[in-house]
């Protein structure tokens, strides 16, 4: 039995040494270039961000009085 564990030992590692060359390449492609004007989810963003900062200005403005 111990005679089969070497062999059985080597024949992993050496699968093992050339799956992962294997796995790490395959990577997909470039992605396309999108052309998409801007969506209504940014406009929403943009708009909370905007929100955001004015209450965040109110907020210390009316701290400092």
């Amino acid at each position: 039995m111990r005679n089969l564990r070497w062999p059985f030992l080597i024949i992993c590692l050496m699968a093992f040494i050339v799956a992962i060359p294997l796995i790490g390449f395959a990577q997909p492609g470039d992605p396309p270039n999108p052309d998409a004007p801007i969506t209504g989810i940014e406009i929403l963003v943009g708009l909370g961000s905007l929100f955001g900062i004015k209450k965040i200005m109110q907020n210390r403005k009316g701290k400092q009085d």
